[in-house]
């Protein structure tokens, strides 16, 4: 379900790589609206010429920034400006922030500190200060797609991005679980996956090759899943509950 909540996309064009806009906008739908989409670098380069079309395509606006010093990045100067600004225009409730580049850790943190929510969107390499400044990191690489061509056409699908389930990974899974359990040892798996962003805000099911966090649990063979049936004005609806099953 789309939220309803007005969002600003500010991305950094010197540090992300233009095949990700097309999956990273439609991921962004999934969160809000982005009412304020811009991208930042230095026009003149030859190597920034092939974002044209994908501009076109998505309406972001380029910001032009020249680099007037050698070593030193005014992209990422221009980009917390207009953030600033944007913040106290008081005209979105949240931010997007594309790039793997820690500058930004303290921007997001301000961000935060004012009541707006903080995405943030970069790749792999992006360093642990800038994930762990946002409400929720998504890495680009589990939104790339490729096409295989058959009889019936083309058939897009996921990229083998698929990181390993380590028993660090298992053991995270269940303290979550435990530290939102009622006294019997059930949590709600909203619960769940709310507390689990808190602790570490790139966890994504998508990056161990599950697309949502309910078939990762079930995959896993360590935790009971229940399904309850809730009845409100509108009708019946489904809550997933889980508990850790007992270790022999």
């Amino acid at each position: 379900m789309i939220k309803d909540i007005k969002l600003a996309v500010l991305i950094d064009g010197d540090n992300i790589p233009s095949k990700y806009i097309k999956e990273m906008m439609e991921e962004i739908t999934k969160y809000g609206t982005p009412t304020i989409k811009r991208i930042y670098g230095d026009w003149t380069k030859p190597h920034l010429s092939k974002w044209k079309n994908i501009l076109l395509e998505n309406a972001i606006t380029p910001i032009q920034q020249y680099g007037y010093t050698t070593g030193k990045n005014a992209t990422d100067s221009a980009m917390i400006i207009d953030a600033m600004d944007i913040l106290y225009s008081q005209k979105v409730d949240g931010f997007c922030l594309v790039s793997s580049d820690s500058d930004f850790t303290k921007l997001a943190t301000r961000l935060r500190e004012a009541g707006l929510i903080v995405y943030g969107i970069g790749e792999e390499k992006t360093p642990n200060p800038f994930i762990v400044a946002c409400d929720k990191f998504i890495y680009l690489e589990i939104l790339d797609t490729e096409e295989d061509i058959t009889e019936n056409g083309k058939v897009k699908h996921k990229k083998a991005n698929i990181a390993t389930i380590t028993p660090k990974v298992v053991r995270f899974l269940r303290n979550s679980v435990e530290a939102a359990a009622d006294e019997d040892g059930w949590a709600f798996m909203g619960d769940v996956g709310s507390l689990i962003l808190k602790k570490k805000p790139n966890f994504d099911s998508r990056n161990f090759g599950f697309e949502k966090l309910t078939p990762l649990f079930t995959s896993l063979n360590l935790f009971e899943i229940e399904q309850r049936e809730r009845s409100k004005s509108s009708g019946r609806f489904k809550l997933i509950y889980v508990r850790n099953k007992n270790k022999k």
